[in-house]
């Protein structure tokens, strides 16, 4: 699979033509890479190009800074699309790619036709909860926090259910670059986009789960509540709702873009 060099790192990317007239761009959770879409990708290939690509400092793509921005994390997502020459296209960011979605809706909304946010909040935990992770990890190591990230990414049904993808998708989270890890900590740690949250004019959908302890429904309703034009659709699940229920979050997706 390809990477590109951009301006500040070395991206990792996948795209698939599948011949349509739109793309969509879909953005990770922290700690995972672009093979977390892969259960959604027979769905929205009916309807869309489907570009998908690791953040800094995960999966195959690099990193050079300690700390980062989800301002920084935007306009990657800019360059790569830019750099691809795709024109208006859609965009799908979950967690930390939920925190994307919203600072691009706000900066860039010129440049994406309407945006998808799941599991995401406005502010996600607080600064001192991420400098406590932080810690963690650069002490213990991404091992040290497997257990609880299994806990919080999925319902103990999912869990019991398909304890290869949950592993696959740990293995994955642990091999990620510790740096790029944490510098991405910091971004979700300094982001709060409480009082912009009125600037996001486009088409905005918002994806919750039920179960999700960490992006709650509330938090759903929060960013309902202050965006412009938003729909919120809740699925039964945890935190990475696209892997528990992959049809149904493809087909919310393939809905709201379509209509």
């Amino acid at each position: 699979m390809p990477t590109i060099q951009l301006k500040n790192f070395n991206c990792h990317y996948l795209y698939e033509n599948f011949g349509h007239d739109q793309t969509l761009v879909l953005s990770n959770s922290l700690g995972t890479n672009f093979s977390m879409w892969e259960d959604n990708i027979d769905e929205l290939s009916h309807h869309f190009n489907i570009l998908r690509y690791d953040k800094r400092g995960h999966g195959k793509s690099s990193i050079h800074q300690e700390q980062l921005t989800i301002a920084e994390l935007g306009e990657d997502v800019v360059e790569l699309v830019d750099a691809l020459k795709l024109e208006k296209v859609y965009f799908c960011g979950l967690s930390i790619g939920g925190l994307t979605g919203q600072w691009l809706g706000i900066h860039h909304a010129d440049r994406f036709k309407k945006i998808i946010i799941a599991n995401t909040a406005a502010k996600i935990g607080t600064i001192e909860g991420w400098e406590a992770r932080i810690k963690q990890v650069t002490d213990f190591g991404l091992e040290s926090i497997l257990d609880g990230t299994a806990t919080r990414w999925f319902t103990p049904e999912y869990r019991q259910q398909n304890p290869e993808k949950v592993e696959q998708i740990l293995n994955d989270f642990k091999a990620n670059s510790l740096q790029g890890y944490t510098a991405c900590c910091h971004a979700v740690g300094i982001a709060d986009f409480r009082e912009e949250l009125h600037k996001i004019e486009i088409p905005l959908l918002i994806i919750a789960g039920d179960k999700d302890e960490v992006t709650t429904v509330e938090d759903g309703r929060f960013i309902q509540k202050n965006a412009g034009v938003t729909h919120l659709v809740t699925l039964n699940a945890a935190h990475l709702s696209n892997m528990e229920h992959p049809r149904e979050f493809a087909k919310h997706l393939i809905h709201f873009l379509q209509h």
